[in-house]
């Protein structure tokens, strides 16, 4: 059975507090979308010129599987429908449907609103026909629906009937505070699939709920969803569409993207990439912890059969598997983890051999000084190739120098933040090809990575797709500014995610090792 997906990152996900898209931004996140397959990309609301003009170029954009719709609002009450601006922005948009949201809930009609009942009703009938008259397909938003249902049944359910006769093709539920149950959602979206088809659910996470209800709607007979990637959105987010499509599909039997499921974890890391959000690695099915091993026995019960400890293979929905290697572990993860290294030539690993011994000694001295691999796994694949004894060397440094000084043409008061620039000098041999640059930046390591990567970029010309996307410091010891420090630093060169380390009583050493790391593990990839 196919289950529609629409999309409103770009409309309700844009809704959520420090959530922005730029123009270009917008351009990736549909594109990305239109490769996942999702049935419908809600592109945005049209409030103006400029919000007209950015429909008129997606007009122009030839996407393979999904259908753009435009977001709007009904006329308001005693108004006629052609006479409402927004409306006739939405008419006059270029793209092939229209999701249009209106009251179902009589107190939101009395109270917000302002109105009577039977007005609401021919508000809404005459916005979706007017939308209609202009070739769009309407989507009708039932907004409030499961409130309004619970205070009137018969009500809530007229304007079902109302959209559908006017022409609306789905009529989409919506838990628009998100304050119901699973069971609610299922029970009410039983009684109106009972009487409708092409009924559609869009649930709100204030509860921690949407993903949960959104299925319980499914399950009773809903054949549209909506959400967003990651669940972002107002207040507490939207039903997060990486959780529900393959919980529909994956665990239930539903058809919602076919095989372009494989593609859910690249798509919804490239979307937060676009939006500039912190990707949460503890997210089902595509973070990046979602099939990481750390304890001793889960990782003996993987390496003998990976659904002793896994509920789907990661590589089901684009993702992978990830042993955490820590001085703790035993040999089978370490061994877990360099069978991943392996080559023609190195034959297998046991608990017995001598590599897979002075891997595991490396490890262990190294976090007696404060190293810790478990969430740096470029590190790990070098420190474990330095075990192998086949860690290749792609640039030796010569020289370092790191100069921060006080910006003295700012005119100061004693209040503001001391003002400083930052500049390194980096002299580096590649292959006995000497080569002394230096780099500007916001801080001393910004200043440090501009100055490896331009002198790298005469030798290696892919290290200008490397971007740093995270960079953290964490105290070691309580010895104030004397602590040694464990820098940390997320890498990207656009289409994979990796993170190395460093540990120093120096925190431009520290970063340094880390940024190091970072470059060594994009060359060797």
């Amino acid at each position: 059975m196919k289950i529609e997906i629409l999309d409103t990152t770009l409309r309700d996900g844009e809704q959520g507090a420090g959530v922005e898209f730029s123009y270009d931004d917008k351009i990736r996140v549909i594109t990305e979308l239109d490769s996942l397959g999702v049935s419908y990309i809600e592109a945005g609301m049209i409030t103006n010129s400029d919000g007209a003009d950015f429909f008129n170029r997606l007009g122009k954009l030839d996407l393979k599987n999904s259908k753009l719709s435009v977001f709007t609002v009904t006329c308001k009450p005693d108004e006629k429908a052609e006479d409402n601006e927004l409306l006739n922005y939405a008419a006059s948009a270029p793209v092939r449907a229209a999701t249009i949201y209106g009251k179902s809930w009589l107190y939101q009609i009395t109270e917000v609103l302002h109105t009577t009942p039977e007005e609401n009703l021919r508000i809404i009938s005459d916005s979706i026909k007017f939308l209609i008259s202009s070739g769009k397909e309407v989507i009708f938003d039932a907004e409030h629906f499961f409130d309004g249902y619970s205070d009137s049944p018969e009500y809530a359910m007229s304007v079902v009937k109302t959209a559908f006769e006017s022409g609306a093709s789905r009529v989409v539920l919506c838990d628009t505070n998100g304050g119901n149950l699973p069971d609610v959602v299922g029970l009410v979206c039983e009684a109106v699939c009972s009487k409708f088809d092409r009924i559609g659910v869009h649930c709100h996470n204030d509860m921690g709920m949407a993903a949960a209800c959104t299925v319980a709607a499914v399950l009773s007979g809903v054949t549209h969803v909506q959400g967003t990637i990651s669940g972002i959105g107002e207040r507490c987010g939207n039903a997060n569409l990486n959780t529900v499509i393959p919980v529909l599909q994956l665990k239930m039997g539903f058809d919602c993207i076919g095989k372009r499921i494989e593609k859910l974890t690249s798509v919804a890391r490239n979307i937060n990439e676009a939006g500039n959000l912190a990707f949460n690695e503890n997210e089902p099915f595509v973070g990046g912890y979602a099939f990481t091993h750390k304890a001793g026995s889960h990782i003996d019960g993987v390496r003998k059969s990976h659904r002793s400890f896994e509920h789907i293979s990661p590589e089901t929905i684009g993702n992978k598997r990830n042993i955490v290697i820590s001085g703790l572990s035993g040999r089978s993860a370490v061994i877990e983890k360099m069978d991943s290294y392996l080559t023609a030539t190195d034959g297998s690993f046991s608990k017995d051999d001598v590599r897979v011994q002075k891997a595991l000694e490396i490890i262990k001295e190294r976090e007696s000084k404060g190293y810790s691999y478990e969430d740096a796994g470029a590190s790990l694949a070098l420190t474990i190739n330095e075990a192998l004894g086949r860690r290749k060397s792609y640039f030796d440094l010569l020289s370092l120098k790191v100069i921060v000084e006080e910006d003295s043409s700012k005119e100061k008061h004693l209040s503001d933040e001391v003002g400083l620039t930052a500049s390194a000098i980096i002299k580096i041999s590649v292959d006995g090809k000497e080569y002394l640059t230096a780099g500007e930046g916001n801080g001393p390591v910004n200043a440090l990575d501009v100055a490896l990567r331009r002198a790298l970029s005469r030798f290696y010309p892919d290290i200008s797709k490397m971007h740093l996307t995270d960079y953290r410091v964490r105290v070691l010891d309580s010895n104030a500014t004397a602590s040694a420090v464990r820098v940390s630093i997320e890498s990207t060169d656009g289409s994979s995610v990796w993170r190395t380390i460093g540990v120093s009583e120096d925190v431009i050493n520290a970063s340094w090792q880390a940024l190091r790391d970072s470059v060594e593990y994009m060359l060797s990839k």
